[in-house]
């Protein structure tokens, strides 16, 4: 059966909503203030065009549904498309679908022989790391690919001095509130070698860093370090196994012309997710796509999971709600 996902298909549904409490300095329920009415961003990561044969339609069904949501802005976290001509139809639909479409740069961008600034140009960037204000919410995006001076090979991770003291001064600048938002994680599982590093400027900016958003790690899971929460939203397409765990999950003519999905087990259906800031309540709400796997999961497959990622809980083929309520310390 050629299990490919159709954007008139109405399998997505809202999952159960798990409520958090996220106690915040006084000072920041303040700032707040500079929302006048909530803000709502729909989010996609980890798209992966080049490896998935039906990366159109999955985008298809995210800006499909943004049509409905209305959001204030887009933005795709990372992993997208190579900037190619074949690739041009995605890249289009994903600009020409709101007047307010950002990026964040992956770590897979520069896949197709273009180097990150020439990709931050193609897609109209305002630079591989920048800001950008909508509606009163202040957001941040990094570029976590930069080389440090020991590396060696594989992809970086990594944020060099010149961002960080570019971090620095935009978070004494901003007024806030802010939400941060990177490819790879700034906490917790994958997240970029300087971690502490950048932890521990963005806790000193917690009386006006409301969240930390970011792609790359193909989970669901919200990590904790200090005074800020870190959001990993899932990939809208699968959870990547690797060489020792063919996956043969679609008929064999799709893995023929694809051949780095038998690399992945997929999820059926396109995952994304929008995140609303309603200054009002003091809640954070993040809604929930929900989808199942092609053929045999990870655990199936005789994957082990790692120690902080459990297979049916961050390791799955969904998005869950969330709320995260603000309260003041």
């Amino acid at each position: 059966m050629n299990r490919l996902i159709s954007p008139r298909r109405n399998f997505l549904r809202t999952t159960g909503t798990i409520a958090t409490s996220v106690f915040l300095p006084r000072q920041i329920m303040a700032s707040l203030a500079a929302i006048k009415s909530p803000v709502k961003l729909g989010m996609i990561a980890d798209l992966h065009q080049d490896i998935m044969h039906d990366g159109p339609t999955r985008l298809k069904v995210f800006l499909d549904a943004m049509k409905e949501e209305k959001p204030d802005a887009i933005l795709q976290l990372g992993d997208f498309a190579y900037p190619s001509k074949k690739n041009e139809a995605v890249t289009k639909a994903f600009k020409k679908a709101h007047p307010r479409t950002l990026h964040v740069l992956g770590n897979h961008e520069i896949d197709g022989g273009h180097s990150f600034d020439e990709v931050a140009k193609l897609w109209g960037m305002k630079g591989r790391y920048y800001t950008e204000n909508i509606n009163g919410l202040d957001l941040v995006v990094l570029d976590c690919n930069e080389k440090p001076k020991n590396h060696k090979s594989g992809y970086p991770a990594h944020i060099g001095e010149q961002q960080l003291e570019w971090l620095e001064k935009q978070l004494k600048i901003l007024k806030g509130p802010i939400l941060v938002f990177s490819h790879q994680p700034l906490a917790g599982t994958s997240s970029v070698d300087n971690a502490g590093e950048v932890q521990k400027l963005l806790n000193s900016a917690g009386d006006k860093v409301l969240l930390a958003v970011n792609g790359h790690t193909h989970i669901d899971h919200v990590d904790r370090v200090g005074e800020i929460s870190y959001l990993h939203v899932n990939s809208a397409s699968y959870k990547w196994v690797g060489g020792s765990h063919r996956n043969k999950s679609y008929p064999a003519e799709i893995h023929s012309k694809f051949r780095w999905i038998e690399y992945t087990c997929p999820y059926q259906d396109s995952l994304f997710t929008t995140l609303t800031i309603d200054p009002a309540n003091g809640h954070i709400d993040v809604k929930g796509r929900e989808s199942q796997w092609v053929g045999k999961s990870p655990s199936q497959l005789g994957i082990a999971a790692k120690p902080d990622r459990t297979d049916g809980k961050e390791i799955c083929p969904k998005i869950r709600g969330r709320r995260l309520v603000l309260a003041a310390k």
